[in-house]
């Protein structure tokens, strides 16, 4: 792949940065100032025939325009809706995802945030951290996970794991997809809104689309109700984060478990305040193990595209 010209639109993972730098020609975009970004592009366009980025920092019209030879799309991550994938279908070029290999860590987180939300894990570390417990005595009583009923919104790899990991802690299963699964002994629900009044925990586990902006909103945050928990470990904008917030701050919502966020990095400060809400950084695939394997698959679709053969995980 020596003279694959590559474009890595942010620093990802020092391992993928040092395997593209040995292997191919790499332009790292983002040591280039903005201002002369344009330039930049124009100068080496000629020789840029793949693209690196993910799910925040992808391939939009103008970055695609700006590079005619532009001929593959490779995504370090699942989510590809920072990709114009209409302007790559119209040029022929090829667009490639990560999913598979970070199922696990995501499941395990989900997992991990309702658990400790539901036990407020964080609040009574920082309970007693802060010498309370000698102070103030007994921390107050949570909720148990175990046992209770969990909704999940996209029963594809991720929620199906979640939905094995769940039931291994006893809990009922039930789910909204487009379409009712084959094969699954869950309850289905074709409208969210029956699904959110019915669950104890609603899980967001869906990809980011058109149709899944914003499909948490008021209205399902309602129907979950001041003892239902809400976890996000999809997209931050599969949920309206001002009703989300508004529920949280009045006692119409439980509490929350969120991993992704609306306008990240930007968290709202509000959320920091309340002991109802575990907050993480979109750490949702990173661990060492998993970040590796997803650097090894990106390598392996740019080396699959360069030899002529099928893309292992193609989107486009």
């Amino acid at each position: 792949m020596e003279s694959l010209g590559v474009l890595l639109m942010l620093p990802l993972n020092p391992y993928l940065e040092s395997e593209l730098d040995r292997r191919c020609k790499l332009f790292r975009l983002w040591q280039i100032p903005k201002a002369s970004r344009k330039d930049f592009l124009y100068a080496n366009s000629p020789s840029i025939r793949a693209l690196v980025g993910n799910s925040a920092v992808g391939a939009d019209a103008d970055i695609i325009d700006a590079l005619p030879q532009l001929e593959i799309v490779v995504l370090y991550s699942v989510g590809f809706d920072k990709v114009d994938l209409a302007k790559c279908r119209s040029r022929g070029i090829r667009v490639t995802n990560t999913p598979d290999v970070l199922t696990d860590d995501v499941a395990d987180l989900a997992i991990a945030l309702s658990i400790a939300t539901m036990r407020k894990i964080c609040s009574a570390d920082r309970y007693l951290r802060s010498a309370a417990w000698k102070t103030k005595g007994q921390y107050v009583f949570t909720s148990k996970f175990s046992g209770k009923t969990v909704g999940i919104i996209g029963l594809g790899r991720i929620g199906s794991a979640i939905a094995k990991r769940a039931e291994a802690f006893g809990c009922f299963i039930c789910y909204h997809s487009r379409t009712e699964k084959a094969n699954t002994t869950y309850k289905y629900y074709p409208d969210i809104i029956s699904l959110a009044k019915e669950c104890d925990v609603l899980v967001v586990a869906c990809p980011l689309i058109a149709e899944t902006q914003h499909i948490v909103d008021r209205k399902v945050i309602d129907a979950l109700g001041s003892n239902g928990v809400l976890i996000n470990i999809g997209r931050g904008s599969h949920v309206d984060e001002a009703e989300l917030i508004s529920a949280l701050v009045e006692g119409r919502l439980g509490g929350a478990g969120l991993d992704v966020f609306e306008y990240e990095p930007h968290v709202p400060g509000i959320l920091f305040s309340l002991d109802n809400v575990v907050l993480t950084p979109h750490v949702g695939s990173a661990t060492v193990e998993t970040r590796r394997a997803m650097a090894d698959l990106v390598l392996r679709n740019l080396e699959a595209h360069v030899m002529n053969n099928p893309l292992l995980t193609p989107v486009l």
